[in-house]
């Protein structure tokens, strides 16, 4: 969480951009992502100078030396007037970025600087500022962030993405960052899981697992609160794993280059320096020859909420996957593939639209019979339909299943508030069953991995009236693999006493006289 200073920081500074003509707020995070990569890089070759200084040994440069020194390093630049700055930038700055993922920087800026692998999506990279008091604003307030802070610069990073306000295309969205960190917690990814989303977007999932992995595996006594009462989490208990976390842990793919971009930085700034943010349409054929090894049991995790764009080319879908579910629909193929990613036993937390829960093509129940019969579905838990406005209204749920075995039973919960309003504006509300829901789940896994019996389970989730429950798979496959809470739910209807009609006529009769009444007193007094 960040300061309020450092919060009205940030909205002065989206406010200049706002009245300096950048109105797209991807286009504002993306220009700010920019700026503070080439900080970063400076801050990373000072480190580099540091420690060749302390050893004695020569430091291998990043950025080129020239007679007039390094001048495309932050520190060198900052400084400079608006009109040459922007200049400068564009003409230099923003060149060798692109440059670092070539041949000519690969093998120094792959190995000797973790920050140079965002090079390969910088190729396009431009500066979109043209107002120069805007530019020098920004570089200002970059200069002031506390970007040696890992906890904090991700903080500053989730609050510029916060800003979003406008829906991407083909279905994409931004996932709430609440129900995120729900799902994040009800799946519990551990330090050494390898950990996807197949739709990544801004990596929301992957910096949210890495933010709860920081919280979950700190000492207690090295949390440590801010002015305004925020708690800021070490992370000293990841240490044994921080070289499989920075090069092997986090999987983004996604087929748009502004989002790999932004969500490189994001994980960058996460303390992930070697996430794997990949360029992909994860249902297309050509995936299986770009990245076969990710494409099938690979995953320990995978958490998503893949686009719902409708139909897609089944000529360019990947075969396998239509060897799991034949079909044009995104929302299926998407879990079909998450299926195929995850290794066995492997665990998924996916949101899905509500007709793939109840949808009656053959596709639809292929799929379901598929998570059923050859995997473990272990939880559905139905989202109330507002929870993606402003984006969308659709109705949503969330899957957890586990790849391998079959489906004894499956445990429901019918959420009916996240702690937000359900409308356009979705304001906080002290209303909110995540908490309810994470720590019944909890409850419920503790008895499965105990291999509690049928009858402790029927005893604590049996009462199908309850917020939470459990459908036995059988009955589940008398009704077509029907997944719908609502096909389940015991509904209790209470009873209402009205008068009778006689009674309410008479009582509208005496009500009518006394208007007359009234009426007529009034047009005595006129």
């Amino acid at each position: 969480m960040l300061t309020g200073q450092l919060r009205n920081d940030i909205d002065k500074l989206w406010e200049k951009f706002w009245t300096g003509g950048v109105t797209n707020p991807l286009t504002v995070i993306e220009q700010i992502s920019y700026l503070m990569f080439a900080r970063m890089l400076d801050m990373q070759e000072e480190q580099a100078e540091r420690i060749a200084a302390r050893g004695g040994k020569q430091v291998e440069l990043l950025f080129p030396l020239t007679e007039q020194g390094q001048l495309l390093r932050w520190k060198n630049f900052k400084n400079m007037a608006g009109k040459q700055m922007l200049k400068h930038l564009k003409g230099e700055v923003f060149p060798f970025f692109a440059s670092l993922g070539s041949e000519e920087h690969g093998e120094q800026g792959t190995s000797e600087h973790a920050l140079a692998h965002i090079g390969e999506y910088m190729q396009d990279a431009d500066i979109e500022i043209k107002n120069e008091s805007v530019l020098v604003a920004a570089v200002d307030m970059v200069s002031d962030l506390p970007l040696t802070d890992t906890d904090v610069k991700g903080d500053i990073y989730e609050y510029l993405l916060s800003k979003l306000t406008t829906a991407g295309i083909n279905g994409q969205f931004r996932t709430p960052r609440h129900i995120i960190d729900a799902m994040i917690a009800m799946l519990d990814p551990q330090p050494l899981d390898t950990v996807c989303d197949p739709s990544c977007g801004t990596a929301g999932f992957l910096a949210r697992t890495m933010e709860y992995l920081t919280r979950k595996h700190s000492t207690p006594e090295l949390i440590w609160q801010d002015e305004d009462g925020n708690n800021h989490y070490p992370g000293d208990q990841l240490e044994a794993s921080r070289e499989h976390i920075n090069k092997d842990m986090f999987w983004g793919f996604d087929f748009d280059t502004t989002m790999l971009r932004v969500s490189s930085m994001n994980m960058l700034l996460h303390g992930v320096t070697g996430a794997n943010i990949n360029y992909q349409d994860t249902l297309n054929k050509s995936i299986a020859e770009n990245y076969p090894a990710q494409q099938q049991d690979f995953f320990d995790c995978v958490l998503a909420n893949p686009p719902f764009k409708g139909a897609i080319d089944e000529s360019n879908t990947n075969p396998k996957v239509l060897g799991i579910v034949k079909t044009k629909k995104t929302e299926l193929l998407f879990v079909a593939q998450i299926l195929r990613m995850l290794k066995l036993g492997g665990r998924s937390a996916t949101i899905v639209p509500d007709g793939v829960l109840f949808g009656s093509s053959k596709a639809h129940q292929q799929l379901r019979q598929e998570l059923i019969e050859n995997n473990q579905l272990e939880g559905v838990v139905s989202l109330p339909s507002g929870v993606f406005k402003p984006y969308a209204g659709v109705s949503t749920a969330i899957l957890f299943f586990t790849k391998g075995g079959s489906t004894e039973r499956v445990w429901f919960y019918d959420l009916k508030d996240d702690g937000y309003s359900l409308d356009d504006k979705r304001n906080k509300i002290e209303a909110d069953d995540l908490p309810d829901a994470l720590a019944q789940w909890q409850s419920y896994r503790q008895l499965v991995e105990a291999n509690a019996e049928a009858l402790e389970i029927e005893k604590q989730f049996g009462d199908k009236k309850q917020k939470a429950f459990v459908v036995d798979a059988v009955d589940i496959k008398a009704n077509k693999y029907d997944l719908s809470i609502n096909r389940y739910k015991e509904v209790v209807y209470e009873e209402e006493v009205y008068e009778a009609p006689k009674v309410i006529l008479k009582r509208l009769m005496d009500l009518e006289t006394e208007i007359q009444s009234e009426l007529k007193e009034l047009e005595a007094m006129l």
